[in-house]
């Protein structure tokens, strides 16, 4: 398969900020992870929105955990994905860390989802606010996935619904840089939230 200069781009990219991720320690990573919940929690987006989608961090992604447990104990529904045979992205309600489990199609990556009942490939356009994993975004609001292409999917499926959800990357602050190469299926989104504040893009 011969790759695109921006797909070539992007994996060069990926290649270094996942080195540069995989060099955080753990007292890092945890630190971050509660320091993002408070910031999390301090969004309109977040504090108006009944139904939430996100997800389970894996590895030093920036941690979810913490928010995922506020945004329960605050009576918010949310959704979490389940990774599919092919790639694509079902929902399923989150409803409690004890309740996840492994995924079937994970790989090598030990990604956990909820063992819940699922709704559906198109329940991501329930959500009020997505919450979503990035390596990078850009000053014009371009995020840049690890390359599988579940949430640019996902993301499809949003752009092509009624529904007009708040699309937030959760990332490190180094994470949040100029221009990323881009894509003719790459989606802007509105907000990237990092351990030291927001960064809003047009809407």
């Amino acid at each position: 398969m011969v790759l695109t200069e921006p797909a070539r781009r992007k994996r060069e990219l990926r290649r270094d900020l996942l080195a540069v991720r995989a060099a955080l320690a753990a007292d890092e990573v945890a630190q971050a992870a509660e320091t993002l919940a408070e910031r999390a929690l301090e969004l309109p987006e977040l504090a108006a929105a009944g139904t939430v989608a996100a997800y389970v961090s894996v590895g030093r992604e920036p941690g979810t955990g913490p928010l995922l447990r506020t945004l329960r104990e605050r009576g918010v529904r949310v959704l979490l994905p389940v990774l599919l045979a092919d790639n694509d992205l079902d929902w399923a309600e989150f409803d409690g860390h004890g309740r996840l489990v492994e995924s079937e199609h994970a790989g090598r990556v030990r990604l956990l989802e909820p063992a819940g009942r699922r709704l559906g490939r198109s329940a991501v356009t329930w959500a009020d606010t997505v919450l979503l994993p990035g390596l990078a975004v850009d000053g014009a609001g371009l995020r840049m996935g690890r390359g599988g292409g579940s949430y640019d999917r996902a993301l499809a499926r949003v752009a092509e619904s009624a529904a007009a959800p708040a699309l937030v990357a959760l990332v490190y602050g180094h994470e949040v840089v100029e221009r990323l190469p881009s894509e003719p299926h790459d989606r802007p989104v509105h907000a990237a939230l990092t351990p030291e504040g927001v960064h809003r893009f047009g809407r």
